[in-house]
C-alpha cells in the first residue's frame, strides 16, 4: 500500500497505468477506493494515469474526527494536496455519487489545478436529501449519545475501518464523545447546507460557474435519479451529457457493481473525452 500524510492524516492510495494524462477517481459514499478499481484499471489501459485514494474516514486511510470546514471541503482540500505530492496536477478529477459532488467541488475551490470533471450517478431530489444526512451522520450521533465511543466502533463501519488499521480504535475511543458528536453535527449542518436538486448541496449558481470541460453520465436509482443528473449537465456549460443504456430502479440506490457490464463502455467514452479536450500530455 502506498500512503502520503495531508495535514498530518495518513491516505491511502494507488496508481494505475505508467503514461500519459493523470486523472483522479473519487469513489462514492463512504466507500472505499476499491469499488472504482476495476473501472480505472481498464481507462489506464487506455492511455492514462489514474490515481485511487480513500478520503480520510474512510477505506485504508486514517480516522481523524476534527476539522472546522466541512467534511467535503476537507476531502477536497486532501485530494489536491495528494495529487500535488504526485507532481500530478492539473490533472482530470471524477468519481460517481458522492465522488462526482466532490470533484465539482474540488474545481469550485482548486480551479487551477482542475484540467476537466467527469461526473457519475449525480445524488439529488427529496429522497436523498432525507437518506443521506441519517446515513453520514445521524445514526452515529445518536449511538455516541446513547452508548459513547463505544457503541460508535461496534457499528459496522467502524469496525472495517477498525480492521484495515487498529490504530483507528485507539484514536477513536481516545476521544471525548461530546467532542465527536460536536465535529459530526458540525459537519451535518455544511452536508444540510444548499439546495436538494438537481444536486445535493450545489446550486444553479456553483452548477453554471464550472469553467472546465465536464462529462457526466446520469445514475438510474432513487438516490441518483436520472433526471437529476440530466439537469445538472444542462447547467454546467459546454457540459457533455453521456447516457448509457440504462431505466431508472425503484430501489434506494444501486451499487456501483451493478454497473460492471458498462465499464468498457464507461472507459471507452472517459478516454475519449480526455483525449479530446485535453491540451498537453500530463
Amino acid at each position: 500500500m502506498d500512503f502520503v500524510n495531508t495535514e498530518g492524516v495518513r491516505l491511502h492510495y494507488e496508481v494505475l497505468g505508467e503514461q500519459g494524462p493523470w486523472l483522479a477517481l473519487v469513489s462514492g459514499g463512504r466507500r472505499s477506493a476499491a469499488e472504482l478499481l476495476s473501472l480505472a484499471g481498464k481507462i489506464a489501459d487506455r492511455g492514462f494515469r489514474v490515481v485511487l485514494h480513500d478520503r480520510r474516514n474512510t477505506g485504508a486511510s486514517q480516522v481523524w474526527i476534527e476539522g472546522l470546514r466541512g467534511e467535503e471541503a476537507i476531502w477536497a482540500d486532501d485530494w489536491v494536496q495528494l495529487m500535488a505530492h504526485l507532481n500530478a496536477v492539473p490533472a482530470f478529477f471524477g468519481g460517481g455519487s458522492s465522488g462526482a459532488r466532490l470533484a465539482l467541488l474540488t474545481s469550485l475551490r482548486h480551479p487551477a489545478v482542475v484540467r476537466g470533471l467527469l461526473l457519475m450517478r449525480i445524488t439529488g431530489g427529496a429522497f436523498t436529501a432525507g437518506r443521506l444526512p441519517e446515513t453520514y451522520y445521524g445514526q452515529f450521533i445518536r449511538l455516541a449519545e446513547q452508548g459513547g465511543m463505544a457503541a460508535v466502533c461496534a457499528t459496522p463501519f467502524y469496525q472495517e475501518l477498525i480492521g484495515t488499521d487498529p490504530s483507528n480504535r485507539d484514536r477513536l475511543m481516545a476521544m471525548d464523545p461530546l467532542q465527536y458528536i460536536a465535529v459530526m453535527q458540525h459537519w451535518l449542518e455544511f452536508f444540510l447546507q444548499g439546495p436538494r436538486e438537481p444536486m445535493l448541496g450545489m446550486t444553479v449558481q456553483d452548477l453554471q460557474a464550472v469553467c472546465v470541460p465536464t462529462w457526466l453520465v446520469p445514475g438510474n436509482d432513487k438516490t441518483h435519479v436520472s433526471r437529476h443528473g440530466r439537469e445538472a449537465a444542462g447547467l454546467i456549460q459546454g457540459c457533455e451529457l453521456f447516457e448509457l443504456p440504462l431505466v431508472d430502479e425503484d430501489v434506494p440506490a444501486l451499487p456501483f457493481s451493478a454497473w460492471a457490464e458498462h465499464e468498457e463502455t464507461l472507459a471507452t467514452a472517459m478516454a475519449d473525452f480526455m483525449r479530446r479536450v485535453g491540451d498537453d500530455g500530463r
